[in-house]
Parts: structure tokens; C-alpha cells; sequence
């Protein structure tokens, strides 16, 4: 491996071999999320403890200060939007030179298997790809399934896993599902979380994020189930010590209550 391409997963992949992104690019295609509608404010109490935040260059412009950032992940493929016909047919919106003047430590994209646009998203990834590796810059391939959520299992999520990394994508990222285990097996390069099933607690996402780790994820990259909590710099705490500090869901627990009771108290 170059040495730049290295270096920049290395910004990306934590000495202990594990990592924690942060995705605040949701608005490329749902335009002003709740708790992402001043993605600046949203961003900033969150960020100390991000291993990396996955952002468009709109957001990292006008939201991140350059002064006080952490490695950024580029999300460089849209096109499309919750109002339109099909979110899969997306385009590469951004130019890798504009990543390298980002000082972008990845790029991402999201793939289609399985849609109406399957070829178009896998020949994106794969001409990104070859782009990225004349620059040193890794690709990132997210694992979407537009509006057919029903398609997050295992057989399904192994198969486009797989398919992105034949195609070069340095790291995966995908859903948590049942039997993740079929998911990280089958796939030869790095695999973190973007989420797992629609759940009512805390805990049920500590012990998603527990599962995915013991069962060969090397991290997460969680946006809603962190920025939309109540307590959102609670909540990456205590996944933050599941990825990087072996907490179990319990102690995740623990953390989360503790950090909840402080702010309270502030208030």
C-alpha cells in the first residue's frame, strides 16, 4: 500500500484497530433533518469524540471550523432526494481533486445492489475507485438500500459487502443485521456499522452495536441514533466505549445514565 493511502486510513482506523465515524450527511437527500438543521451546532459538542466525520463539502464548509476538525470522510455521490423517483439512481457529485483540496482523509458512496441502478452505482464505485488510488485517497462504499429497508439481511448485506470490495472500496460500511457475522466473514476489507433495526431504547442500540463489534465490525458510523437522542454527547460516549474501550451494553448503559444525570443537573 502507498504510504499516503496508509496514512490516510491509518487517520481514519485507530491504533487499536477500531473506529468511530460520525455521518452528518444526511441532508444531501433528506435536505434539513431534525437535530441536523444547524449542522454546525449539531456537530460541535459531538466531534472531541468522533474518530472522523463523514460530511458533504457544502456542511464541511460552511459548518466545520478547519482550525479544530477531525479526518473527514467526503460523501461524494447524490443526485437524488426523498421526493424523487428513485433514490438509488445517484451520480458522483464530487471530483476527487476537490477531496484532495478538501484534505479529505476518504471518500464515500453509496451502492445500490440488488435496485434498477445497480450497474450504474457499482461502475460509479468502481471509476471512484480507480480515481482514489491514482490520488492515495480510499474509498469508502456505503452499502444503501434506498426505501426497501426489508433487504437489511444477512444474505442480502454480505452479497453487496462483498461486490464493494471486489470492486476496491478500502472499508464498507453497512447495517447491522442478525447473523452479522455472515456479513464480516465474507467481506476481506474493513466493515463498520451505519445502524441497525428501528428500536425504542438505548440499550437496544448498545447491544446492537456490542453484537456488531464482537462479530467482526471494526466500528460504527452512527448518525441519528447519536445527534437525535436527548442527549446526544451521552449517547457517543457510551458507544464510544464499546468500540474502543470493550464496554459491554450494561457498562454502555451505565455511561449513558451517568452523562444523562450530570446534564440534568447542569440544567
Amino acid at each position: 500500500m502507498e504510504w499516503g493511502m496508509a496514512n490516510r486510513l491509518a487517520q481514519l482506523i485507530q491504533p487499536d484497530g477500531h473506529a468511530l465515524f460520525l455521518p452528518v450527511d444526511h441532508g444531501y437527500f433528506q435536505g434539513p433533518t431534525r437535530k441536523l438543521e444547524e449542522p454546525g451546532k449539531t456537530i460541535k459538542p459531538l466531534l472531541p469524540y468522533a474518530d472522523a466525520l463523514f460530511v458533504t463539502r457544502g456542511v464541511l464548509r460552511s459548518s466545520v471550523e478547519p482550525g479544530n476538525s477531525k479526518p473527514v470522510i467526503l460523501r461524494v455521490s447524490g443526485g437524488t432526494s426523498m421526493v424523487g423517483k428513485d433514490l438509488a439512481n445517484e451520480g458522483i457529485t464530487t471530483s476527487m481533486e476537490e477531496a484532495v483540496r478538501l484534505n479529505a482523509s476518504a471518500v464515500g458512496i453509496s451502492v445500490f445492489v440488488g435496485s434498477d441502478y445497480e450497474k450504474e452505482s457499482l461502475l460509479n464505485l468502481a471509476k471512484l475507485v480507480d480515481d482514489g488510488e491514482r490520488y492515495g485517497i480510499p474509498v469508502m462504499a456505503v452499502t444503501a438500500v434506498g426505501k426497501e429497508m426489508e433487504k437489511r439481511d444477512a444474505r442480502y448485506l454480505a452479497l453487496a459487502c462483498r461486490i464493494a470490495a471486489e470492486l476496491g472500496a478500502r472499508v464498507v460500511k453497512t447495517y447491522w443485521c442478525e447473523h452479522f457475522e455472515k456479513v464480516t466473514g465474507g467481506c476481506p476489507v474493513p466493515v463498520v456499522m451505519a445502524g441497525g433495526p428501528q428500536v425504542d431504547t438505548e440499550f437496544e442500540v448498545f447491544e446492537f452495536v456490542h453484537d456488531g463489534i464482537q462479530k467482526g465490525s471494526i466500528g460504527v458510523n452512527l448518525g441519528r441514533n447519536i445527534w437525535q437522542n436527548e442527549f446526544p454527547v451521552a449517547m457517543i460516549k457510551a458507544i464510544r466505549a464499546i468500540v474502543h474501550g470493550k464496554a459491554v451494553s450494561r457498562e454502555a448503559q451505565e455511561i449513558y445514565d451517568g452523562e444523562k444525570a450530570g446534564k440534568a443537573k447542569q440544567s
